[in-house]
């Protein structure tokens, strides 16, 4: 009884020493190698396999968190091949649909000093139903919370989403909550650039031999006696991983494509199948076409979702314009790989402005930006703590990272003259190891000079323009006309090449003008009727204040 008593107190002393010691996002999860066996009958999940770690800290670390979702149970830690201590722990955070996270603490048998790498060993299970806690607990009535917790492993459906949805595979996050605003958004935003160049390879077998459908990529070389894939590869940052398990039906609009669907669907999914034949591609011209599969959800409400290769959607008709942007968005996220959040996602993004103008309606494409531009310019009026952490390349919050890298895609179109997706045939997702390289790409394509541009929207956070016309002077010309001299002054710290309208008598002159940082640009413009007034930006280019945008010309007779 006295060594019983003492080895409790051991493991309390050193749990307690564990959690207290612990930085949770101090390994950087670079690789996993996993085999998933799925029981649709008892709704159950098991994991056996490896996880390459990177110690990213700056100190050497003996322990290592490991967490999946609450539901889940931690059967086997090992390290070269032998079992460690490790303890455990439910702990609070909404990453995970059920509001917490089984975490263990992990002791190494050795500290991994900093860059230095760990490979571990995990076994897992449990189970995976639909659950809403996270959500109802912030006030959110249960019948329209589970809309969006629609993940589960069922017998008559499966669809399980990674961090931020179900913790199926382990992560290491610090805790997040929805009540704390975009407290989960930002958790999930670090994880994604912090494992965005990692690799996933992962095995699926289910108890009922149905196929399972993976966000990954299919492996040829592993495909069971009936031809269907079993195992798939991934790049996990970028992306939630999904799984999907259904008794699906399925029409096939042509190589690249696929609409699943369940008895009862069949209209829904002849009207998805046909927007995917009407699409025009949507990745660069000349790149290699992806996969993209559309899966019913069978609540006609539920909420859609998108990963790379797959878009889980109520599968209604007549197909709804937001139901188009979702595949739209889907198509294009699909199209381009980076290990670039704000590349991949922001593309995905300025496809549906681009899909809106093509179209026929410029107006309604200038709308949907100025509509989400809203919220970045408040989101810029507020100090930031560390200016470098909201730059393009290291932000995690979503709204810069669809948001703004959307308007930043919008300015290169306009800047270029041209889609910018067209100067991506050369951009090689294995090459993208220097935060510059996309600049260069793009340079060397379009015979630009992009440094100052990157610098300002990309590799810096200088906030935004603002832009204001501060002279205009207008002289007849002897032959006949108006010279007119416009000044534009840019009180923002980041530049921009703005639109500028004259306005005249029966008709108008667009131009563009470049204006750095705390600067001016002059343009000189000649009119053919007299000029009565001056708009500096259309809308394009988000800005902290346009209130003063527009200038009356006086004076022109």
């Amino acid at each position: 009884m006295k060594r019983f008593v003492i080895f409790c107190l051991v493991v309390f002393f050193w749990s307690s020493a564990a959690w207290a010691a612990v930085d949770r996002e101090a390994f950087t999860f670079t690789n996993y190698d996993l085999s998933i066996r799925i029981d649709p009958e008892q709704h159950r999940l098991s994991a056996r396999g490896k996880i390459a770690l990177r110690n990213d800290s700056s100190s050497s670390q003996k322990y290592v968190t490991l967490q999946v979702s609450s539901s889940l149970a931690w059967q086997a830690i090992k390290v070269d091949g032998k079992g460690v201590e490790f303890v455990t722990e439910t702990y609070a955070s909404d990453i995970d649909h059920t509001g917490a996270l089984s975490e263990a603490i992990v002791n190494l048998p050795t500290a991994i000093a900093p860059k230095a790498a760990v490979e571990i060993e995990v076994g897992y299970d449990g189970v995976v139903v639909q659950d809403a806690t996270r959500v109802t607990r912030i006030g959110v009535p249960e019948a329209l919370a589970k809309h969006s917790e629609w993940d589960q492993i069922g017998k008559s459906f499966t669809g399980v989403r990674g961090i931020g949805y179900v913790t199926w595979y382990p992560v290491a996050v610090e805790s997040a909550s929805l009540s704390e605003g975009h407290g989960v958004e930002d958790a999930v935003g670090r994880w994604k650039v912090r494992t965005a160049a990692a690799t996933m390879t992962t095995t699926f077998e289910s108890t009922d031999g149905g196929a399972v459908y993976f966000s990954g990529t299919a492996s040829d070389a592993a495909r069971d006696v009936a031809g269907t894939a079993r195992v798939f590869s991934a790049m996990q940052g970028t992306s939630a991983p999904t799984f999907v398990m259904a008794n699906y039906q399925k029409l096939t609009p042509d190589e690249h494509s696929t609409v699943f669907f369940f008895p009862g669907q069949e209209e829904g999914a002849k009207t998805y199948s046909d927007a995917l034949t009407t699409l025009a591609p949507i990745g660069a011209v000349g790149a290699p076409a992806r996969d993209l599969h559309i899966f019913g959800l069978p609540d006609t409400d539920a909420s859609p979702f998108v990963t790379e290769g797959m878009l889980l959607t109520p599968l209604k008709s007549p197909i709804t314009n937001d139901a188009m942007l979702n595949i739209v968005y889907a198509k294009a996220f699909t199209s381009v790989r980076s290990p670039r959040p704000w590349i991949q996602d922001g593309l995905a993004h300025f496809a549906q402005v681009m899909f809106i103008e093509q179209e026929g309606n410029p107006t309604a494409a200038l709308d949907y930006l100025q509509s989400h531009q809203a919220a970045l310019i408040a989101a810029e009026k507020q100090p930031a703590q560390d200016a470098e952490a909201r730059s393009l390349i290291n932000v995690s919050d979503g709204l810069y990272l669809q948001t703004k890298a959307m308007c930043v895609w919008w300015m290169l179109r306009d800047m270029l003259d041209t889609d910018p997706r067209l100067a991506l045939l050369n951009y090689k997702s294995a090459e993208d190891v220097d935060p510059k390289y996309l600049q260069h790409t793009l340079e060397k394509t379009t015979k630009r000079d992009l440094a100052w541009f990157f610098d300002d929207w990309v590799y810096h956070d200088r906030g935004l323009p603002e832009f204001r016309v501060s002279y205009v002077n207008t002289s007849a010309m002897p032959n006949g006309g108006y010279l007119v001299t416009v000044t534009v002054e840019n009180r923002g710290d980041a530049g921009a090449e703005v639109p500028l309208t004259l306005k005249i008598e029966g008709g108008e002159i667009n131009k563009r003008i470049e204006v750095r940082g705390k600067s001016k640009a002059t343009i000189r413009l000649q009119a053919a009727a007299k000029p009565f007034e001056v708009v500096v930006n259309d809308g394009s280019v988000p800005e902290s204040d346009t209130t003063n945008n527009t200038y009356p010309v006086v004076g022109a007779k």
